[in-house]
Order: structure tokens, then sequence, then C-alpha cells
């Protein structure tokens, strides 16, 4: 039997989770189904753990822009001195859910975000927002119960000037650690704790180097999946109109997905042997407009996106 005709186009998604993870197996499963739709035209591979890509997450994005890669996925907290709109997607307290979460950042403040990182080389592919969740809190031996618990505590925390700001206005020391290498960084002592969602927390397998997890859902986290607008505009429009039709339906896929194992790792990871805390989530919101970090925010993300987000989910400050 004869193989189909070569592909035109090739490409290499890359994401740095494990073949494990709950992104991994459906950017397998969209790259795939593009295949097939465009008649075998376009064919993506999928490369999980950044698969030997050197660098930070700065410098893969530069490749993205530099053509060098096709497509990544990334938080949008990463993407701030890139776009610094973007850090608006992991603002502290902003959303009251992971379906608000969804509605605002696919609709106007999304196009928004969009049209700025495009100005800069990258396209976030519409309804390509994969969920990772609301973040929360681990730690080594402390358990979190109040803010005031998080004075001095080496934390963990990913690229990003929110999440540092965020961190050193809630009282703890922030440290960035690629998350490749967060797992030896808490084995090793060089922090005491990380925040994450549910779902990272059990694919990295921190359950086994941390002991409480602090159910703050301090911030939203989702992963946008960007493509090289060189790369982009080479397609044909057919080839990217299957693209954006196969995103959609898998993207949706994964959302429910991630959103009821986020859920249900609340109970699997107590009987993992991790104790479980709730504190009061609005002492910590309180603790960042009394340190000004809201303020501070307005002015860095800008007056139109601020303006954007509040007109989905009301006034934040």
């Amino acid at each position: 039997m004869s193989a189909g005709p070569a592909p035109r186009w090739c490409g290499r998604q890359y994401h740095y989770l494990s073949e494990a993870s709950h992104v991994h197996p459906f950017l397998v499963d969209l790259w795939a189904e593009v295949r097939d739709r465009s008649g075998g035209q376009l064919d993506v591979t999928v490369h999980a753990g950044n698969q030997g890509l050197p660098g930070s997450h700065h410098e893969i994005v530069q490749r993205l822009i530099d053509g060098d890669i096709e497509f990544y996925v990334l938080m949008g907290g990463i993407l701030g001195p890139l776009a610094p709109p973007f850090e608006i997607q992991g603002l502290p307290f902003a959303f009251n859910g992971h379906a608000q979460a969804h509605a605002v950042l696919d609709g106007a403040l999304g196009d928004y975000l969009r049209a700025e990182l495009l100005a800069h080389g990258v396209y976030a592919v519409p309804g390509g927002l994969l969920e990772n969740g609301f973040r929360h809190i681990s730690t080594v031996s402390k358990p979190i119960a109040s803010v005031d618990d998080l004075a001095g505590l080496r934390i963990r925390i990913p690229e990003g000037r929110m999440f540092e700001d965020a961190f050193a206005s809630l009282g703890a020391q922030p440290v960035q650690i690629n998350i490749l290498k967060l797992y030896s960084a808490l084995t090793g002592g060089d922090v005491d704790g990380q925040e994450n969602p549910l779902a990272v927390t059990e694919a990295l397998k921190l359950h086994e180097v941390t002991k409480h997890v602090a159910l703050t859902s301090h911030m939203w986290s989702g992963f946008n999946l960007l493509a090289s607008a060189r790369f982009w505009r080479a397609l044909p429009g057919h080839v990217r109109e299957t693209v954006l039709a196969s995103t959609a339906r898998h993207v949706s896929r994964q959302c429910a997905h991630t959103d009821a194992l986020n859920r249900d790792l609340e109970t699997r990871l107590a009987a993992l042997g991790m104790t479980i805390s709730r504190p009061e989530c609005a002492e910590f919101r309180a603790r960042l407009i009394d340190n000004g970090f809201y303020r501070r925010w307005k002015t860095l993300l800008g007056a139109k996106a601020w303006a954007l987000l509040e007109q989905g989910v009301g006034r934040l400050a």
C-alpha cells in the first residue's frame, strides 16, 4: 500500500508539560484532525517537555517570531515583556470561575490581546485558550491557613512580573524557577512552596515533594495556542480555516476535561496524603488592595485592557 502524498506544510507544536499532562493528548488530537481534514497538506508534530528546545520561555517565543518554530503554548503572564496587556489573563481574583474566564478572554478583551500580540509577530489562535485552571499554593512543610502565613515564604513562581509583584505584595519571597526544574528545587530546599493548578501539581508529581495544599484560587491560568505569524500567513485560507475549526473543537474538549480533573484532584490529592485547606480568599485580595497592587497594574496593563476586563467581570478595585 503506497503512502499518501507528502505534506505541503510541516510544523512543530511545542509545549513544556509532559505527555501525560492535561494538554498533550488534546494537542495530538487537534493536529491529527487537521492533518486528516486538510488532506495531509498540513502536518504538525507535537513535542512534550519542549523536547530539547534550549532557553527560557521568552527565548522560545523569539524563535517563534523568527519563524524557527511554528507553534507553542504559553500563559499570558509570560507574554508580558512582548505584549504587556496579555498579563491581564492572570490578574489575581479577577474571575469568579472557569466559565467567566473563557467568556471574557474569548470575547472583546481576547480580540484586543491577540491584536497586540500579532503586532509583534505572534499569532494567538482564536479560540485557542486551553484550560490550566485556578492556581493554588502547595508547601513542603508549612500549611497556609491565612495570608499572614505567606510572610517570608520562598515560593516558586514562573516568569512574569505580575507573579512577582503579587506574591511580594502578599508578603512572600517569590523565586523565579523554570517549571522543568521545579521538582528538584522543592526537593533541594531552594524554595518552600509553589503555586499551580492542581492538574500541574499532579502532572509534575509535586505531591511527592509538598505536603500541604491551600485552595486559594488566587489566579486563573490558561495556555494560549500561539503560531509564528510568518508561518500562519504562509498557509492558504482553507488550511487556516481547518486549523481554527479543529482548535475550537479540541480546546472545548480539553477545557471540559481539565475543569473536571482539577475538581476531582481536590479529593485525589488528599487521598495521596496531602492536607487540604481553604483559606479565606477575601483577605488575600484585601492585602493586594492595601499594598496598591491593583492600582499599579491598572496603569501597567493600560486603560483599554482594564476597561474591557471590567465590562466582563465588574469593578475590580
